[in-house]
């Protein structure tokens, strides 16, 4: 009898089977987590927020216990304070009906602890905009991305109109994909390694790279040809970015970032922007990437004018606390130099 079922009808139904229950899936996992946002606003609103607050853990433990006891674990006391805790720090609803479409309660549970609203927000919107697992947020949390970004170094309103922007329009900037330092502990470079070894590392563990640069890279070459004059060049990594509809030139550096190298990636940028962009796609950028760089240089040589991003990478993953240091020390010193150029102006 099966012999009779049209292979293609079956597998029409199987797909439609399987979409649908995701759908399904989606929709119930947004009705939950809005139900628990409003179920902690009401909490918060009326015993946390008024003259009660002091009897407020003895009510919710008795809450929980009674709703515990008609509706299952899900309400338990410690889950209830999470409800609690996601409408103190996400307070519009409107917001958090963007936010649970895509995210969902794991996710949710770990963005909402994160003590500074736009660190919160950068992981929020990050998370739905890449899609990450919550294995990856919690990586991405862990190896201190916020920090890593450019966005980090800015003055807050700043920062937020970036964010605002992706919310609204889902548009990306070279400040959020670009990082720095890239960790790249994964490939395993152990004392002296050439550029040669670096590269080749790098495309050894393409998958993982890939990871730490972030969702949109497209791996296009290595060893990319340029003829120029009667020169040959040779970039050392080509990759396209989908969101920012742009080639992302690479070079590696096994040492301290040079002068030099910011006229050689204008030359290659130049000729990717005559060769090789199309119509539809941005400038290119370039990112030089090195074991090591002097702020000050960076500063004057203006390589932001040039679509030109320096970044430092790390081969071992020094323990937290003094990478935890190094990111502190850098946002300090970019905030500075900000606040420095906008009293000149």
């Amino acid at each position: 009898m099966p012999k009779l079922i049209p292979e293609e009808l079956l597998t029409d139904l199987r797909h439609l089977i399987t979409d649908t229950r995701s759908a399904v899936a989606v929709t119930i996992n947004a009705g939950l987590t809005l139900l628990y946002w409003r179920i902690g606003e009401r909490i918060h609103r009326e015993i946390l927020g008024r003259e009660r607050a002091e009897y407020g853990e003895q009510i919710v433990h008795a809450l929980s216990a009674q709703l515990r006891l008609e509706y299952g674990e899900g309400f338990g006391k410690r889950n209830l304070f999470n409800m609690i805790r996601f409408a103190e720090v996400f307070p519009d609803e409107h917001g958090v009906r963007s936010l649970v479409s895509t995210l969902s309660w794991t996710h949710i549970r770990l963005i909402i602890y994160i003590d500074d609203p736009l660190k919160r927000d950068f992981y929020a919107e990050m998370s739905r905009i890449e899609r990450w697992s919550t294995r990856t947020l919690q990586q991405k949390i862990d190896s201190m991305l916020f920090e890593r970004t450019a966005l980090s170094k800015k003055p807050e309103l700043l920062a937020q109109q970036e964010l605002s922007l992706l919310r609204t329009e889902d548009r990306m900037t070279p400040d959020l994909v670009f990082r720095d330092p890239y960790i790249l502990d994964f490939l395993r470079l152990r004392d002296t390694y050439s550029e040669d070894d670096l590269e080749s590392a790098i495309l050894k563990e393409m998958e993982q790279f890939l990871l730490e640069l972030g969702a949109g890279f497209s791996f296009v070459a290595r060893q990319y040809r340029m003829v120029i004059g009667n020169e040959d060049f040779y970039l050392d990594l080509l990759f396209f970015h989908r969101k920012l509809h742009r080639l992302i030139a690479i070079e590696l550096k096994i040492g301290h970032f040079k002068a030099a190298y910011k006229g050689q990636m204008e030359l290659y940028l130049r000729w990717l922007e005559e060769h090789e962009k199309e119509s539809c796609e941005e400038q290119p950028l370039g990112l030089i990437l090195c074991a090591g760089a002097d702020q000050e240089q960076i500063r004057l040589l203006q390589l932001d004018k040039s679509g030109i991003h320096v970044s430092e990478y790390l081969t071992d993953l020094p323990p937290r606390e003094v990478l935890e240091q190094k990111l502190k020390d850098a946002m300090q010193a970019a905030r500075e130099r900000l606040a420095a150029q906008g009293a000149k102006l």
